[in-house]
C-alpha cells in the first residue's frame, strides 16, 4: 500500500547527539523537548477511533434491552435467557478477537490488524440494524465483539510503540477515553434515535478509522523487527519530525531488538524477564473485569430501573457516561504527573467505597415486587423493574446513582485506562503481540462469565450479592497494586524492559 504522507526518500540523517555527561533519563528528556507531536497525535487519533467503536458496541445493549422487552415485532420477542445472551455474547466475541490478534499482531502488524477489525464490525452492525430474528442480533453482537477484541489487543500496543515517553501516559489513556466517549455517544443517541438507527450510527466511526489509517505509518518497532529499516526510519521521521535526532531513537530500538531477534519459545517463558510482566499484565486485566465493570455497563439502564432512582434509567445512564468521560480525561492529564500506581490506589479505593455503598443500599432498602409484566419470572427480575411515576419522590434513591457515578469515576481514573497502558508498556517486545492477545482473551472470558451469570445471580440472590462481590475484588485490586505493579512513569520502553531483564529497581524508581 502506498504511504503518501511518509514520502519516498529517506530523510537526511541529522547530527547524532550523545548528550555527553548526561544520564539516560536526562538524554531522554532533552530529546523529547526537540520533538514535534502533531503527526503523532493524528496517528493515535486514527487508531483509537477503533476504541470509540468498541465502547459504542459494548454498551449497545443498555438502551436496547428495555426496548426489546417492549418490542411488538413477533420475530424479536426475547426471553430472559436470550436477553442474558444478548448482553454477554459480545464478550465471547471479544475473546475470539483477542485470540486472533495473538497470531496476527506479530505477523501482519498492529496497524493492519486494526484495519482488519473494520470488517466484522461493519457486518455486525449491519446485521443488528436489519435484524428480523433474534439470531441476527446475537450474531451481530458476536461480530462486533470480535472487532472489539482485535482493537483492544492491537491499539494500545500501536499507540505505545509510536509514542515517546513524554506523551505515552496521556496517549496511553486515549484508547480508554475514546471507548468511554463511544459509550457516552451511544447513551446520548439512544435518547433521540430508535434502536435500529443506533446500529447504523455504529458504521460511521469504523469508516473514518479505515480511511485515516490508510495514510498512517506502522509501528517503527514492528517495521524494524521485520527488517524494514528504511520504512522504520521514514515512520520515525514522520512521527518525530525531520529536523530531530530520531536516528538516535532508531538505534536504541534496533539495539533493543538485537537482544531479542527471534520469536519467543515456550521454554523462554520460564525466564522471569518474560513471565513476570506477562503475569502482571494478565492479572491486571483479570482483576479489572472481575471488579464488575462490564456487567454494570451492559445492564446499566436496567440496574437503575431496579434501584428506582428519580430519573428514568436512560437519563441516569447518559449522566454516568458523561461522568465517565470527564474522569478518564482527568486521568489522561494526571497519569504522567501523579504516576500509574498512585492513580490505581485512588481508583481502587473509590470503586471499593461505591460498590460497598450500593450493595448495602440495595440490601437494606430495595424491595423486589412479586408481580411483573415484562417476563414470566414470578419472583421478579432485574429486567422487569422500574420506578412507579405515581409514587412521591424519595431523594434517598439518589444514593445508587451517586454511588454508580463514583464507581465509574474511580474506574475511569485508574483501573480503566492504566491497565491498557501498562499492558503495552511492560510486555517484552518479543512477546508483546502474543501476550497482549492473551490479556484480551483472559479479560473477555472473565467478562463473559460475569455478564452471563449476572442476571441469574441477581434473580436468585439479589442485586446486592454481585455488588458486594465486586467490593471484595476491589480490595484484592489494592493489594495486587501494592505488591506487584511497577511504576513506569517517565520511562522509555527500553528502560522498562531493562528493569525486568536485570531486576534493578533504579531503572523504574
Amino acid at each position: 500500500m502506498q504511504e503518501p504522507l511518509l514520502g519516498e526518500d529517506s530523510p537526511a540523517r541529522p547530527l547524532y547527539r550523545t548528550f555527553p555527561g548526561q544520564n539516560l533519563k536526562e538524554q531522554e528528556a532533552a530529546y523529547i523537548k526537540t520533538l514535534h507531536n502533531k503527526k503523532l497525535f493524528l496517528a493515535s487519533f486514527a487508531a483509537v477511533l477503533g476504541n470509540f467503536n468498541f465502547g459504542f458496541a459494548l454498551v449497545f445493549t443498555s438502551p436496547v434491552i428495555p426496548t426489546l422487552l417492549r418490542q411488538e415485532e413477533p420475530n424479536l420477542q426475547v426471553s430472559t435467557e436470550e436477553v442474558s445472551w444478548f448482553g454477554s455474547v459480545f464478550t465471547l466475541g471479544a475473546a475470539a478477537g483477542g485470540l486472533a490478534t495473538m497470531f496476527l499482531n506479530d505477523r501482519v502488524g498492529r496497524k493492519l490488524n486494526i484495519m482488519c477489525s473494520a470488517v466484522p464490525s461493519s457486518v455486525g452492525f449491519a446485521l443488528m440494524a436489519s435484524a428480523q430474528a433474534v439470531w441476527m442480533l446475537l450474531l451481530g453482537r458476536i461480530l462486533t465483539g470480535i472487532a472489539g477484541g482485535m482493537t483492544a489487543a492491537s491499539i494500545p500496543v500501536y499507540v505505545s510503540e509510536i509514542s515517546h515517553s513524554g506523551v505515552r501516559g496521556a496517549l496511553g489513556a486515549c484508547p480508554q477515553i475514546m471507548a468511554v466517549f463511544g459509550s457516552l455517544s451511544l447513551y446520548a443517541l439512544a435518547l433521540l434515535l430508535p434502536w435500529r438507527w443506533l446500529a447504523v450510527a455504529g458504521e460511521v466511526p469504523v469508516t473514518i478509522m479505515l480511511i485515516l489509517l490508510c495514510f498512517m505509518p506502522d509501528s517503527p518497532r514492528f517495521l524494524i523487527s521485520k527488517g524494514k529499516d528504511e520504512k522504520a526510519l521514514r515512520a520515525l521521521a514522520w512521527l518525530r519530525g525531520n529536523d530531530t535526532a530520531y536516528h538516535e531513537e532508531y538505534e536504541r530500538i534496533k539495539d533493543s531488538l538485537r537482544k531479542q531477534n527471534s520469536r519467543i519459545s515456550w521454554a523462554e517463558i520460564a525466564d522471569p524477564y518474560y513471565y513476570k510482566p506477562i503475569l502482571i499484565a494478565v492479572g491486571m486485566r483479570f482483576l479489572q473485569q472481575l471488579s464488575g465493570v462490564t456487567p454494570i455497563l451492559v445492564y446499566l439502564e436496567t440496574i437503575f430501573n431496579k434501584t428506582a432512582v428519580i430519573l428514568k434509567g436512560k437519563y441516569d445512564a447518559a449522566l454516568v457516561g458523561a461522568v465517565r468521560l470527564v474522569s478518564v480525561s482527568i486521568a489522561a492529564v494526571s497519569m504522567d504527573k501523579a504516576g500509574r500506581k498512585c492513580l490505581l490506589f485512588v481508583s481502587g479505593s473509590v470503586m471499593l467505597v461505591s460498590t460497598l455503598t450500593t450493595g448495602l443500599y440495595v440490601h437494606f432498602t430495595v424491595v423486589i415486587p412479586q408481580n411483573t409484566s415484562a417476563t414470566n419470572n414470578t419472583n421478579g427480575t432485574l429486567l422487569s423493574l422500574s420506578s412507579n411515576p405515581s409514587e412521591p419522590i424519595n431523594y434517598i434513591t439518589l444514593i445508587p446513582l451517586i454511588s454508580t457515578m463514583l464507581y465509574i469515576m474511580g474506574y475511569a481514573m485508574g483501573w480503566g485506562p492504566i491497565t491498557w497502558l501498562l499492558m503495552s508498556e511492560i510486555l517484552p517486545l518479543r512477546a508483546r503481540g502474543v501476550a497482549s492477545g492473551l490479556c484480551v482473551v483472559v479479560s473477555w472470558l472473565t467478562a463473559f462469565a460475569l455478564t452471563e451469570s449476572f442476571l441469574p445471580a441477581v434473580n436468585t440472590l439479589g442485586l446486592e450479592t454481585p455488588l458486594l462481590f465486586f467490593a471484595f475484588i476491589c480490595v484484592v485490586n489494592l493489594i495486587f497494586t501494592g505488591f506487584c505493579v511497577p511504576e513506569t512513569k517517565g520511562r522509555s520502553l527500553e528502560q522498562i524492559e531493562a528493569y525486568f531483564r536485570t531486576g534493578r529497581r533504579s531503572f523504574i524508581n
